[in-house]
């Protein structure tokens, strides 16, 4: 018995140390980050998603420098994920249907240059996806998409009371997320 859990422990152990080798990051600022954290931890081959600040220049922001300050950041989710089971195309594909591509001026209710909207790029495959994309969907809705195409630097995990707060707060979220009229807006954009 003693054999056998020892080697149960042995595979137990090289499989996390395989599975850990799949793991892969995606960037992406779509408005309120705790919407954004939602909409991406029901995927399947997500493992993570933390929220965060990245695109601007200070080190290590507080929430109230990003909105208030001129730190240059956006709102942003790191997306931890399991590239074997879902591709970052697909994750890409999720970022739209998650923003108003066409607002300028932020996401929803909550307005300003934190807000805009983002899709990071961390090669150029990467980079030639997202342009692929906004040009499709400029296509489609024939309008110019405002989405900022930025190249990833550093991530800066935001504070502990923003990290799922969809989860720890759940009615104050949900009363936020319906008098922003998030899924309103993006059910008349995308016609879910």
């Amino acid at each position: 018995m003693k054999v056998f859990f020892f080697i149960f422990l042995i595979l137990l152990t090289s499989s996390k140390i395989l599975y850990a080798q799949n793991l892969s990051k995606a960037y992406f600022a779509g408005g309120c980050f705790w919407c954004m954290e939602e909409s991406f931890e029901k995927i399947n081959g997500v493992t993570e998603v933390i929220s965060g600040y990245s695109g601007g220049t200070t080190k290590n922001p507080s929430y109230k420098e990003v909105t208030y300050g001129d730190t240059g950041h956006f709102e942003t989710i790191e997306v931890i994920y399991d590239s074997s089971t879902i591709s970052y195309k697909k994750l890409l594909d999720n970022f739209w249907i998650n923003i108003d591509p066409f607002d300028e001026y932020g996401q929803f209710c909550d307005k300003g240059y934190s807000y805009r909207s983002v899709a990071f790029y961390q090669n150029q495959k990467q980079k030639i996806l997202i342009e692929d994309n906004i040009k499709k969907i400029e296509k489609k809705f024939q309008k110019k998409v405002l989405t900022y195409i930025k190249e990833f630097d550093e991530f800066y995990k935001a504070e502990d009371k923003h990290q799922n707060y969809y989860q720890e707060y759940f009615l104050n979220y949900l009363r936020y997320k319906k008098a922003c009229r998030r899924e309103k807006i993006l059910n008349n954009i995308w016609n879910f």
